[in-house]
């Protein structure tokens, strides 16, 4: 390695007793993702290698829950701290690790906030002098303080000269933790360490309580709200959006309030999402309309589609070109053709329905027998009256009609009413 070479380490041991949790710390989630991961995208975003983790305890399962997301990513190597003996003890782990003249980033993983353009103002301030540091203070050094358990930083600091500061620093305070604050103010007393100063101090913000996990998710939402408005999205009440990261959504589309879109959702333009809709791991085209109170996951919504109001998509559920699903209905793992009716009170499931056709109110595709799951077909142009129950396997064939009330049980040719229900009879009341 040279001198040019910028490792990353992140600080991701173990738990913190005040947020009373058993997961490890940094896989709390904050905008859609372990905190730990945006740490690492940061990271990647501006070229380090290598990188790595520092870990305690719940080691494997940040390991495993990085390695999943990152679908094997082998860029990481792992370090793990013993017992928690404070950042500087963590920093002094991966001293065989970095065996390089060069800088390293030292990044807190359960501060999810910080830019990849800080870090690059952190290394470039650093390599004019001896180290940095980035806070929302001009005078942070001087300032800061560690509590026990929460890590400091972030930092961009000079290897190998750092290991040599820390062997100087001692564990003299109340929890008997080796700090990097206190090796880093030693440094400075002899040479200079500059100050990052950020504009938005939420960049340094690190979680060590629910209440700070809130305030990191708040600020993940407000940057999501505003490089949409930036986009030419409507939002009508950005305070109260909740939109993960990761989410997209098109020109001239408009967001009513208590909107939220979580995941890998992409919205496109000129649609309509009304108040309450909840929606997670869906694509919708141009031109959706999703009514209010309604309920979407890991759906597939073509272009000038409605949805709701208090409409429900189950994963693997997709409509095509200006199908409606309205009031009450569910769709799970069913695929609705284009202009496909089902506006009330009706569910599909393992399901394939062709264009056109129209599902009555209360309509009923009985999926299992106990055993197993089949489908049924519903054919283009069919008309399924209301309130029938079609037991699958069963097809229903295009322009087919079946009459209100049945249990449909077997197939229905093409073109033909099946009507599966008994006949009424009227009986007289007898006197009182």
């Amino acid at each position: 390695m040279t001198s040019s070479t910028v490792a990353a380490v992140i600080l991701a041991a173990g738990h913190s007793k005040r947020l009373r949790s058993e997961q490890p710390k940094v896989l709390h989630r904050a905008g859609g993702r372990p905190l730990v991961s945006w740490v690492v995208q940061a990271a990647r975003d501006v070229g380090c290698a290598p990188i790595i983790g520092v870990t305690g305890s719940g080691a494997d399962e940040v390991r495993s829950v990085l390695e999943s997301e990152n679908q094997g990513a082998d860029d990481i190597v792992w370090v793990e701290q013993p017992e928690p003996r404070g950042t500087g003890h963590a920093l002094s782990m991966v001293r065989e690790s970095l065996r390089f003249e060069g800088l390293a980033l030292v990044l807190p993983g359960d501060a999810p906030l910080v830019r990849p353009e800080t870090l690059r103002a952190l290394l470039d301030a650093a390599a004019a002098g001896w180290g940095s540091l980035a806070a929302a203070d001009d005078d942070a050094l001087a300032l800061r303080t560690v509590d026990a358990g929460h890590n400091a930083g972030p930092w961009a600091l000079p290897v190998p000269e750092i290991f040599d500061w820390l062997d100087k620093a001692d564990a003299a305070n109340a929890g008997g933790e080796f700090h990097l604050t206190d090796a880093v103010s030693a440094a400075a007393r002899e040479q200079p360490v500059a100050t990052v100063r950020v504009e938005d101090a939420s960049e340094v913000l690190g979680v060590d309580s629910r209440a700070d996990l809130a305030a990191v998710q708040r600020v993940f939402y407000r940057r999501s709200v505003d490089a949409l408005l930036a986009a030419g999205v409507t939002v009508l009440d950005p305070e109260s959006a909740w939109i993960d990261a990761g989410v997209t959504v098109g020109a001239d589309s408009i967001l009513h309030p208590h909107v939220t879109l979580l995941g890998a959702s992409s919205v496109g333009s000129g649609c309509t999402v009304h108040t309450g809709a909840w929606i997670r791991d869906c694509v919708l085209a141009d031109g959706v309309e999703v009514l209010p109170y309604s309920v979407l996951d890991g759906a597939r919504v073509a272009a000038d589609c409605t949805i709701g109001p208090f409409a429900r998509l189950r994963p693997e559920a997709v409509l095509e070109d200006g199908a409606k699903v309205g009031n009450f209905v569910e769709v799970k793992k069913a695929t609705l053709g284009p202009g496909v009716k089902a506006s009330h009170l009706a569910y599909l499931g393992d399901a394939s329905v062709g264009a056109g056709a129209n599902i009555g109110a209360g309509v009923i595709t009985c999926n299992y027998d106990g055993r197993k799951k089949s489908r049924t077909v519903i054919g283009e142009g069919a008309f399924v009256g209301s309130d029938c129950i079609l037991v699958a396997p069963v097809e229903v064939g295009a322009g087919a009609y079946t009459g209100a009330g049945s249990v449909i049980t077997k197939d229905v040719p093409e073109e033909s009413l099946a009507v599966g229900r008994a006949r009424q009879k009227n009986i007289k009341r007898r006197p009182r």
